[in-house]
Formats: structure tokens, C-alpha cells, sequence
């Protein structure tokens, strides 16, 4: 097979997208897809993997840094990534916007996670995906200017009683307005959450917290329909809910020295129906609300997180990006193997010409970027054992045959030359680190890559030592890629 499957990503300063094999592991596909399992917070995002329908689990799940390289997903304080398990048995992850394993561009934090599962006659797969919030959260700590100019002066509802500083009014995510002397102090024109130190939920959700604009009368809590869980305050443009943390639904865990409290609020929809069908002109809004509390100690609010459902796909994209991965016949590259000449068999040190390559692309500014190759003896990149091809887009130093980078420039005739990467690699096989024996099997190697604009903020280049290459390899954001050209023994397929 001489290419790889991919899905669409957006064309802009960085372009980064992510290609997996075609592998056949719907239920996660199915589960992503579902938003109820992604929330987006103020400082970090946090995804729930339940059990399949049949009570399967899913293995292990993989994350790429920052820097390209893959890792198991476990609890990892300095990399601002807790795991966790419900009492269901689905698995719960929280990941800090500011982590190793999370990365900004075009005003999304977007996170490459990876889940090996068992499909229905226990064969093992292995799936990518690319969880995205918007950089742009609700339940600002500061509101900002415009945030605070669009509530009317009828319309505002008192955040703090009087007296009351800017400095106070500020630290409860609320808007300062000296000139009014009735309320210097009023909610800002988003969702404000706050725990109290006496063990109580404030919720303030504002109208115009989505477009169109909310129904007021449509929200109320998931769980709770009590008298003390209905709204405490109710004008034009917000909501005030107010209850104790015992009370509504609210649901409790222990996280180490860590009380954690939970609840959610949605908006009810006006739904029309026909024979023919159903619509709505209503906002979807779902709210998760989260307070963390010391558990030790004088009960004091640690924290309070705001999630609200990720965004909906971008109305426009310009792509899909595609790319491909090629084997050259001869060391000109100017044939390559094709579908059916594969397995390819190759005598062990004989030169294997790589090309990676961007498709249906015309603009000649795209730069495409190599970061880390790697192999395997299967399609899961986290398997062992492992071999380097290139590190930080240069050749793996520890290799008696190290990889060759090719230039790719104008004298290839090529008409997008920076479109190209081009490597050799030598045929290899396999040991077992114990019986020192060769392995059977295939191996396949995985890479990770991107494609750069340069700018002002990203030149695109960083330059590998003189020994293994003569010609300055790139580096861009994340772009993770996975092909399956295997080496088996002497075969590369």
C-alpha cells in the first residue's frame, strides 16, 4: 500500500491535520463523535472514554507532544494530565490547556490522542483523534471591556453587595462600573460561576451567552427540580442559580486530598414536528460546572471550572490536506512502486528511497515537515520493540546505517519542491533483546510531521548537524502521520 488515509484539516500560518491507517475501530469513531464526552473549560479540557456497548474496554491510550513524539496517557502532574476511572468503569481524562500534550493554533487548543481497542473477533486496532475546544472560554477570571460595555444599565444584576472595590468585585469574574452607585458591581455578559467557603454553587448565565440568544425559561439543572434548585433571580438578560453543594444532583468524588463537586445546566429546545420531520430554532447549551474543595484543613474552594460543549466544525475549511507516502525504485526517484509490486524484497542493508510528499496543493510557500520516524513491529506506534529513523527531523545518531536525508530543490525539476521530504533508510530486521534471535513479522513505520507557512513567527527551518545532512530540515507544529510500509526479515513491504 503506498498511501495513507487521512481526514480534512484547515489551511492557515501552520497547517496540521492527522492521517492514520484505515483501520476498522468504529466504536471509538462513534464515541468521539458524541460531544457529551468532551468539555471544554476555562483552563483545561477533559474527555470521558466509556465502555463499548458490549462492555468492551479499550486498552491503552496514546498522546503526542508538542514536539511530535508519542506516550502513554497516564496521570502525569507535570505535564497537567490526571486519569481517571468512574464508577461505571469509562475512563475520565483531564488535560491542562497549558500541558505538554495540548498545543494552540487557529483559536483552538487542539489534543492528538490515540486509543488501541479489540473490535468484535478480538483483533486489535489502533485510531487516532484530534480533540478541539475554542481558546475563547466563558467564566473569565477578568471580564474584558466589551464584555461588560453590552450589558445595559436595566439590565444588570448585582455580583456583590455594597461596599464593595474594584479590586473584590474583579476577583469574582465580575464588571467594576464606578459612576453607577447602585451597582458598581453586576455580572458580565457571559456564564460566571463561583464556590462559596460556605459550600454553595452560584451560577449566573447570561442571554447572550450564545447566538442566538438563550430562553431564559428553557435552562434549569440536569438533575434537580426542587424548589431550592429553580432559579433565585430571573430579569431580561440573566439567571442566578444558587443551591448548596449537597443538593440538586450535584455529584461528589474523592481526587487524593480533593473534594470534587459536579453538576451541569441545559437549555430545554422548542422542537417542531411533522409527519416529515423535526427542527429547532433554539440554542444548544449544555453548562458543566465543577468546584474543587481541600478535603483536609478548613473547607475552603481550590478551584472552580466552567466546561461548556466544544464548538461545531468551522462553517468553511479549504481542505482536505493530503499526504503520501511513496518508495522509489532507484535512487533518482523517478519511478516508484506501485500497488501491486508490493511485497517489495530487498536483501538486508540494501537502500530503501522514502518520499513523502503533500497532494493537490498549488501554493508554493507551503513547507512540509519531518519530525520523528520511528518502527515498530505492528500498526500501534507505542509497540515494542522500537527503532529510531529520524529524531527532531534528523538522523537517529545511534544508527551504524543512519539515515540518509536527500535535498529536494529546484534542480529535482519538481514543481513544488518544498512540497517533498525524500530519506534512505537501510533494509533491517528485527532482534529479541533476550534470545538475541531475528523476529518474523512486519514492521512499520510512523512518523510525525507538519506543514509550515513561514512568517515572521515561524522560519520553518532548524539545520541537523553537518555529519548527517547537508541541508536544513524543518520544523512546524504538530502533524501526526502513520503509514504501514513494513520490513519483514528481508522483505519490505
Amino acid at each position: 500500500m503506498a498511501g495513507v488515509g487521512q481526514n480534512g484539516c484547515s489551511l492557515g500560518a501552520v497547517l496540521m491535520c492527522v492521517l492514520y491507517c484505515p483501520l476498522a475501530l468504529g466504536t471509538w469513531d462513534s464515541i468521539l463523535e458524541d460531544s457529551s464526552v468532551l468539555v471544554c473549560g476555562q483552563k483545561s479540557l477533559q474527555f470521558i472514554l466509556p465502555l463499548s456497548k458490549d462492555g468492551r474496554v479499550f486498552h491503552e491510550l496514546t498522546v503526542w507532544d508538542t514536539f511530535g513524539r508519542s506516550h502513554t496517557l497516564q496521570n502525569d502532574s507535570t505535564c497537567g494530565v490526571w486519569v481517571s476511572q468512574t464508577p461505571d468503569g469509562s475512563r475520565k481524562v483531564d488535560a491542562a490547556y497549558d500541558g505538554c500534550y495540548i498545543y494552540e493554533w487557529n483559536g483552538n487548543y487542539l489534543m492528538v490522542v490515540g486509543v488501541e481497542g479489540t473490535d468484535a473477533d478480538g483483533h486489535r486496532h489502533f485510531r487516532e483523534k484530534v480533540l478541539r475546544c475554542h481558546t475563547a472560554q466563558p467564566a473569565l477570571d477578568v471580564p474584558s471591556p466589551s464584555v461588560c460595555a453590552a450589558i445595559q444599565s436595566q439590565d444588570r444584576l448585582s455580583c456583590m453587595p455594597l461596599p464593595i472595590t474594584r479590586a473584590d468585585c474583579e476577583e469574582q469574574g465580575c464588571c467594576y462600573d464606578l459612576t453607577d452607585g447602585l451597582k458598581p458591581c453586576y455580572y458580565g455578559n457571559t456564564v460566571t460561576a463561583q464556590c462559596t467557603p460556605d459550600g454553595q454553587f452560584s451560577i449566573v448565565v447570561s442571554r447572550d451567552v450564545t447566538l442566538p440568544p438563550l430562553i431564559l425559561d428553557s435552562v434549569h439543572l440536569v438533575s434537580g427540580s426542587s424548589a431550592g434548585c429553580v432559579p433565585v433571580v430571573k430579569n431580561n438578560a440573566f439567571v442566578l442559580f444558587q443551591f448548596p453543594l449537597s443538593a440538586c444532583g450535584t455529584t461528589f468524588q474523592m481526587e487524593g486530598a480533593m473534594g470534587v463537586y459536579e453538576n451541569e445546566l441545559v437549555a430545554d429546545q422548542d422542537v417542531r414536528t411533522w409527519s416529515l420531520g423535526s427542527i429547532t430554532r433554539d440554542s444548544t447549551f449544555r453548562l458543566h460546572v465543577r468546584c474543587t474543595y481541600s478535603a483536609s484543613g478548613n473547607f475552603l474552594p481550590l478551584s472552580i471550572q466552567v466546561f461548556t460543549l466544544p464548538p461545531p466544525p468551522a462553517v468553511s475549511q479549504p481542505g482536505p490536506l493530503t499526504l503520501e507516502l511513496r518508495i522509489a525504485t532507484e535512487q533518482g526517484y523517478g519511478s516508484y512502486y506501485a500497488d501491486r509490486d508490493y511485497p517489495v524484497v530487498k536483501v538486508l542493508r540494501d537502500p530503501i528511497y522514502v518520499e513523502i510528499q503533500i497532494l493537490q496543493r498549488t501554493d508554493p510557500n507551503l513547507v512540509l515537515v519531518l519530525h520523528q520516524c520511528w518502527t515498530t513491529p505492528s500498526t500501534n506506534p507505542q509497540q515494542q520493540p522500537q527503532w529510531p529513523i529520524l529524531v527532531d527531523g534528523c538522523p537517529y545518531t545511534g544508527d551504524n546505517y543512519q539515515t540518509q536525508l536527500v535535498p529536494v530543490g529546484a534542480a529535482t525539476g519538481l514543481q513544488f519542491p518544498s512540497h517533498y521530504q525524500r530519506f534512505i533508510i537501510h533494509t533491517f530486521t528485527f532482534v529479541d533483546s533476550a534470545s538475541q534471535q531475528t523476529l518474523t513479522g512486519p514492521v512499520y513505520l510512523h512518523c510525525s510531521a507538519s506543514v509550515c507557512q513561514p512568517s515572521l513567527l515561524a522560519s520553518c527551518t532548524t539545520t541537523c548537524p553537518a555529519a548527517a545532512s547537508e541541508y536544513p530540515s524543518f520544523s512546524a507544529s504538530l502533524l501526526t502521520v502513520g503509514w504501514d510500509k513494513c520490513l519483514a526479515g528481508m522483505r519490505f513491504l
